[in-house]
């Protein structure tokens, strides 16, 4: 923001492309994973990736900035769902939902190393410099995916794409696609706009944390969102296994979650950074529709379906940033940063948004039964 002279809004764009180019890529990336498998895809993407951390290092501009982020979204774009595609491959239903969790985990240990330890780094490195590191860890992991990772070989030959093109249609049709779509994106529109990026201006203008405690809290809600991912894994196999639904879990957290932003924008202050740690474990509850969908549709479908659903969590994600830079943008800033008042108004348009997806998805809840799963397995 110093170096380029960035307004909130200007911020939110810059962070938020990430999440466009990513989800602007869902849906072929399902189409690739299916036909070629998640190893190699996720290997070549890595590389991409790769590309645009060295652009953005390189960068001398804000339209080389924001350019090269969306080329790091669509070279990220693979890695999580290239996971859940091997873990459908690889490992029987009833454990998706823990394996899946393993994968967020795993997503937050990164998110833990840019908190405090970043925040030492930066003390040492410029930030150009650390992207250059970034880089070659990212190059790293490709190669290893590459060498190192085998191949399912006894999955099913992919469809012909005509036959995989029907099939995305299918999903298109299914009514609970949309409903679960929804109610994801408006929880990760509020949960990932602000904790990859608001939180940390809220924790700096309104609690008047310095740098170093704005590190510390985020490190404390990574952790709680790393212990959250595992627990709602297990706690769902363990539904799954019992035979029962695992959606009263899913909605169950998104409906705490909701409760803590709503505390958060009417102004609460005492326990502020408790309410902060229920809203982002809670949320981490919608990690539960990857699986849930998994078990709707075959194997063969995995890419697809699980890419499908990554569209809205992204779509939701970027629209969430940009908004929230939008509104803040609305009041003067001060010597610090943004005006607090302007916080409560923009927590409180998330808190709606959010609330809207869950009574929507809530409403519709019949859909999720057993006999709807079976029909639609049937017809795929």
């Amino acid at each position: 923001m110093r170096e380029f002279g960035l307004s909130a809004a200007g911020l939110g764009l810059l962070s938020g492309i990430y999440f466009f180019s990513f989800a602007l890529f869902q849906l072929p990336l399902g189409v690739l994973l299916d036909r070629y498998g998640p190893r190699r895809v996720n290997a070549t993407l890595l590389m991409v990736a790769a590309s645009g951390g060295l652009w953005f290092a390189l960068a001398g501009s804000t339209t080389g900035l924001t350019l090269a982020r969306a080329l790091i979204g669509l070279g990220v774009s693979g890695c999580l769902m290239s996971s859940f595609s091997a873990f459908a491959l690889w490992y029987p239903a009833e454990r998706l939902a823990t394996m899946n969790g393993i994968a967020f985990a795993s997503g937050m240990l990164g998110a833990i190393m840019v908190t405090v330890p970043l925040e030492f780094v930066l003390r040492v490195l410029h930030w150009r410099e650390v992207f250059y590191v970034i880089v070659g860890l990212t190059v790293t992991v490709s190669l290893v995916l590459f060498a190192v990772v085998p191949e399912k070989t006894s999955a099913r030959r992919a469809s012909p794409l005509p036959a995989q093109l029907r099939e995305f249609a299918s999903l298109a049709r299914d009514p609970a696609f949309w409903r679960m779509a929804l109610c994801i994106c408006s929880s990760q529109m509020a949960a990932v706009s602000l904790g990859t990026l608001w939180v940390a201006t809220w924790l700096r203008d309104v609690a008047g944390y310095t740098q170093a405690e704005v590190a510390q809290a985020l490190l404390l809600f990574n952790v709680v969102m790393l212990v959250a991912y595992l627990g709602f894994g297990r706690i769902s196999d363990g539904m799954t296994r019992r035979g029962r639904s695992t959606l009263p879990l899913l909605a169950g957290g998104i409906a705490a979650a909701s409760a803590c932003l709503a505390l958060l924008a009417l102004g609460v202050r005492a326990g502020a950074i408790a309410l902060w740690c229920g809203f982002f474990a809670c949320a981490t509850a919608s990690v539960l529709s990857y699986a849930l969908f998994s078990r709707r549709y075959s194997k063969e479908m995995a890419g697809r379906v699980n890419s499908a659903l990554n569209v809205a969590v992204f779509v939701g994600m970027f629209s969430g940033q940009w908004a929230v830079g939008l509104v803040l943008n609305l009041w003067p800033q001060t010597a610090v940063g943004y005006a607090p008042e302007a916080y409560g108004w923009a927590l409180g348009g998330l808190w709606l948004v959010q609330a809207s997806g869950l009574a929507w998805l809530w409403s519709g809840r019949r859909l999720f039964d057993a006999s709807g799963r079976e029909g639609i397995n049937h017809a795929v």
